[in-house]
């Protein structure tokens, strides 16, 4: 829309849940902006896979989208000196970072007709570093657009989003996402099914999913976690602290693993008022028996534990410890 009407911001907030291509829309206004190649620029956008040069290839209008140019190429592999990704260092991105960029930006652009500058997973910055950045923001440079991606804007500060144009991503469709699960990843029918129920619109998630089904049954592990949740509230505090540190050992499942647990106490709560909506409906017959166990209230303060949980996980508190509390909330609530 905005290189077709040839009216770009000085600054996109672009916000969703992740995993819906923030970061990957956000490469592509870059590339569609500074392209050597194509005659109608705002036709990047008219795809549906992340590869922007994928679908370029399939395209019969001939130069209409970029077969690959020396700006989209090096764009595509992140070497392009104009377009600049700023991403969190730890749990932050710090003051230091946002100075560097604004020395940067006092300079003309290298090459590029515009310069684009990615701040990924905005509301990682810390209150010293968001208002560096407003500074950029009250008086943008010639020939630069900022685009921020977050989940929200309660996460930012107000004179941030007040600054920036916003562009809103929902989660991508179920059938969209196990399509592209199937004929882009080459997941089987079934396990694309499932990782679409648990992914909830993220492609990313579906993605990470993927690589530990990979390793490991996913479907075994999730009845497994679905089990040592329902046992909590029936076992001695021994179980629980046992089962978060069981948890805590292997991290590169636990973001997935506290999903399944959100996901199931969403459930537990829809199927009483639409079933049609339940997300795990392979399971559903499970979920109708446990709901009958447990009240609203009840199910919601867990949702709101496991939530705090992972706030606390993203700002780099004691892991094992974290868990350690979840577990005896879930086991009380």
């Amino acid at each position: 829309m905005f290189l077709q009407n040839e009216a770009i911001p000085h600054a996109l907030l672009f916000l969703g849940i992740d995993g819906v291509g923030k970061t990957t829309t956000a490469r592509a206004f870059a590339m569609a902006s500074n392209c050597t190649a194509v005659k109608n620029r705002h036709l990047f956008f008219k795809q549906d896979a992340p590869s922007i040069h994928s679908t370029a290839q399939d395209s019969t209008a001939e130069n209409d989208i970029c077969p690959g140019c020396k700006s989209c190429n090096k764009i595509e592999k992140g070497n392009h000196p104009d377009v600049i990704l700023v991403e969190p260092t730890g749990p932050y991105i710090r003051i230091n970072q946002i100075r560097n960029l604004c020395n940067t930006l006092t300079m003309k652009p290298y090459e590029a007709r515009l310069r684009v500058v990615i701040i990924k997973d905005a509301q990682a910055m810390n209150p010293s570093a968001g208002n560096a950045l407003l500074k950029v923001l009250e008086e943008p440079p010639d020939r630069t657009v900022l685009i921020l991606t977050a989940m929200q804007t309660s996460d930012l500060l107000p004179t941030i989003v007040s600054r920036c144009q916003h562009i809103r991503f929902s989660p991508i469709p179920g059938n969209h996402l196990k399509t592209m699960l199937m004929e882009k990843q080459g997941a089987g029918p079934e396990d694309a099914e499932i990782l679409t129920i648990m992914a909830n619109g993220s492609f990313s998630k579906a993605l990470s999913m993927m690589r530990q089904m990979k390793k490991t049954n996913w479907i075994k592990r999730r009845a497994w976690l679905l089990n040592e949740v329902e046992l909590l509230p029936l076992m001695p505090t021994p179980f629980c602290l046992a089962f978060a540190e069981t948890l805590s050992k292997n991290k590169e499942t636990l973001t997935d693993s506290l999903e399944v647990m959100t996901s199931w106490f969403r459930d537990l709560i829809v199927c009483r008022f639409h079933p049609a909506k339940v997300m795990n409906k392979d399971i559903i017959e499970k979920i109708h028996k446990s709901s009958k166990k447990m009240t609203v209230d009840s199910l919601l303060s867990k949702i709101e534990y496991i939530r705090l949980a992972q706030r606390n996980i993203q700002l780099n508190s004691n892991l094992r410890l974290t868990l350690e509390v979840l577990m005896t909330r879930l086991a009380r609530a």
